[in-house]
Formats: structure tokens, C-alpha cells, sequence
């Protein structure tokens, strides 16, 4: 449909609160907008019904292109509960635009996403694992599902089988954060593992008898990673570059970047580690 000020409130925002809608902002003169409007059309048609197609003449609706800052065309906008909850812009594939919708519209593996989250919430690692399963063979182009099995196998200890589903994906989806990020959660637990040691409570012992023993603090860093406590690890791994920077090929620096992957750009922690380790290094 085409939307204008007038129709915007009703097709666009009330609509929203019941099914996704995808707002494409166009011209005519757009070249680009030319060629993914039948692209978006014929989606429209494919997914019959999961989503609505409002068409907005950029050029005609200059306040609205303005009031949700389009300064470039097009700029395709998905809508959810009256709000904008994501965008692309300029001309994509059919394959780039599937992907973005598959990732926010509703999808029938995602039940039993729901139900594993459960499962996964009450320390049922296997029940939920065998839903995740199931759902990856009823919808195996869902990523989402890919995503929570690799984490709920790496939550009971199954380093080896996650690995290898993280590196069975296509190379485009591993490059996303929220896999960047599971693929650096494995790297940490791999080290941590091969650290071994002793537990947490006897190498902190070590550690404050001893507190130049790099070896000691690398071990018990791997061992706080394992506990969970990550805030911990990294000041073992800023502790060990301010005593040797170079310690074990630079074990401290790399431990913090692994660190950093994991926890993602907007982890606060991030930022504040960042500063203290770049005082150490500069």
C-alpha cells in the first residue's frame, strides 16, 4: 500500500502492534529504489501475510521522510508495536532481504525456542539441547536456533560439539556479534581449560604469597573465566601486563581481547577495561 502523513498513523503504527510492517521510503528518480521494489513485492507475496508493505513516497512526504531521519534512499524500515525497530539502506539482494526479515518476524521453531529457554532457565541442559535439535530439523534456516544450541552446549560443557556447529554455519552469520561472540566463548574456555590448576580458592592463596608468579595468575584468570567471574579474570590479566607485558606471548593482552569479544562493545566493562589496559600499554 501506499502511505502518506494521513494513512501513516493507521497503516503504519496501529498496524504494527499486530503484524510487523515494512516501510520502504522511495523516489522516483531512485534508481536503487527501482530496483528493490519488486524485490520487496514479491516477498510481500512469499511470506503471505507475515508482514505488510507500505510504500512511501519520499519525495511527496517530505515530514514524514524527515521525522524518522531518512537521508538516504531507500531506507527500508521494519515497524513493531508503533515503533522502528530496525533498517537497511540502498538496494539489497533478495537473499540479504529474507535474512533481515527472518530475523525479526515470528517463526514456528521459535516455540520451541521458547520452551528450551525454559528448559535451559531451570538447568535442564539435555532436555533443552534435544528441543533445539528438533527445531534446528523443522527449521534449519532459522540462525537464532543455531545460536541457542551452540550456547546451551557450550552452559553444559560441550566445547568439542559446539565448536563444530559454530563452524558448520555459513561464513556471513559467523561474522555477526552475537556469533563472534560465541566463537570467543569458546577460545576463552578452551585456554581456560588448558590451563588446569587448582581451584579458584587455592590459587588466589598462591597468587597473594606469591604475587610475581605470572603462571599462577594466568591459571587462576582461567579458572575465574570458568566461574563465571569474568570482572575478576581481567584485572589477573591487566595484573599480569603491568607486572611483564610480555609474559608467555603477551598472555595478559590476549586474555583481555578474548575478554572484551565475549562480553561485546556494549558490555560497559568493556570500555573501562579497554582504558585501563591501554594506560598499561601507552
Amino acid at each position: 500500500m501506499d502511505v502518506t502523513q494521513a494513512s501513516f498513523e493507521e497503516e503504519v503504527l496501529r498496524r504494527s502492534a499486530q503484524t510487523p510492517v515494512l516501510v520502504d521510503f522511495w523516489a522516483s528518480w531512485c534508481q536503487p529504489c527501482q530496483m528493490l521494489m519488486p524485490i520487496l513485492t514479491r516477498l510481500a507475496e512469499r511470506y503471505d501475510g507475515k508482514f505488510f508493505l507500505a510504500k512511501v513516497n519520499a519525495d511527496g512526504e517530505q515530514g514524514l521522510a524527515a521525522r524518522y531521519g531518512v537521508r538516504s534512499l531507500p531506507t527500508v524500515m521494519l515497524f513493531r508495536d508503533g515503533k522502528p525497530v530496525d533498517q537497511f539502506l540502498g538496494a539489497q539482494s533478495e537473499g540479504a532481504v529474507c535474512a533481515f526479515l527472518d530475523a525479526h518476524l515470528p517463526r514456528a521453531s521459535d516455540a520451541l525456542r521458547a520452551q528450551a529457554a525454559s528448559l535451559r532457565a531451570q538447568g535442564d541442559l539435555q532436555a533443552a539441547a534435544a528441543l533445539l535439535r528438533r527445531a534446528t530439523t523443522e527449521d534449519p534456516d532459522n540462525p537464532r536456533v543455531a545460536y541457542d544450541l551452540i550456547a546451551t552446549m557450550l552452559d553444559a560443557g560441550g566445547l568439542d560439539e559446539a565448536d563444530e556447529l559454530l563452524r558448520a554455519l555459513p561464513m556471513a552469520l559467523r561474522q555477526e556479534e552475537d556469533f563472534r561472540a560465541l566463537e570467543a566463548n569458546i577460545r576463552v574456555r578452551r585456554r581456560a581449560h588448558a590451563a588446569g590448576g587448582a581451584d579458584v580458592s587455592e590459587l588466589a592463596r598462591q597468587v597473594k604469597a606469591s604475587p610475581d608468579d605470572l603462571e599462577a595468575r594466568s591459571q587462576l584468570a582461567a579458572q575465574l573465566i570458568l566461574a563465571g567471574q569474568l570482572e575478576a579474570a581481567m584485572d589477573q590479566y591487566l595484573e599480569i601486563m603491568r607486572r611483564d607485558r610480555n609474559y608467555a606471548d603477551q598472555t595478559g593482552r590476549k586474555g583481555l581481547l578474548e575478554l572484551f569479544q565475549l562480553l561485546g562493545d556494549e558490555d560497559p566493562r568493556v570500555s573501562a577495561y579497554r582504558r585501563r589496559m591501554a594506560a598499561l600499554l601507552y
